[in-house]
């Protein structure tokens, strides 16, 4: 079994792409205006409308109602990513903070309340555990490429 993707339910499919192209630094693979994917080092993130659920099943999801998944990604620099997306990210969860577990780790929300992380591996152990993974910079205001 493969790990493939993890996939955002949203109420508008648009606003959240241009947040995560802008925050992740990569542009979107919009599929139907209702889909599009987004590919950093190492992950699919999937964005979908609300006209997406009942394919699966009636129901079974709702847009912007997460309380306990965290999307995390990867980075050189967390203090950098800070700074770069500070005056764009609005709600900023925790400052750059190293967590017991070795990350020095940013937390924030996306436009529709998801929590996402991006961390950089500060101990020995963690900078091992990551080692050889490619890990991306979100795109600063100068090289800004979203819609």
């Amino acid at each position: 079994m493969d790990f493939v993707s993890i996939r955002v339910i949203t109420g508008d499919v648009a606003r959240l792409v241009a947040f995560y192209e802008r925050a992740l630094g990569v542009r979107a693979e919009w599929a139907t205006e209702d889909f599009a994917e987004l590919r950093p080092a190492g992950a699919t993130l999937a964005i979908a409308g609300t006209r997406t659920v009942p394919l699966f099943a009636p129901g079974s999801a709702r847009p912007a109602d997460n309380h306990s998944v965290i999307t995390e990604f990867l980075v050189d620099d967390v203090d950098r990513v800070h700074q770069d997306l500070s005056g764009f990210v609005t709600e900023f969860v925790t400052e750059p903070t190293t967590m017991p577990w070795g990350n020095r780790s940013l937390l924030l929300r996306d436009p529709d309340g998801n929590l996402v992380n991006f961390f950089t591996p500060v101990t020995p152990a963690a900078v091992e555990k990551f080692a050889g993974r490619r890990s991306a910079q979100p795109v600063t205001p100068a090289d800004d490429r979203s819609r």
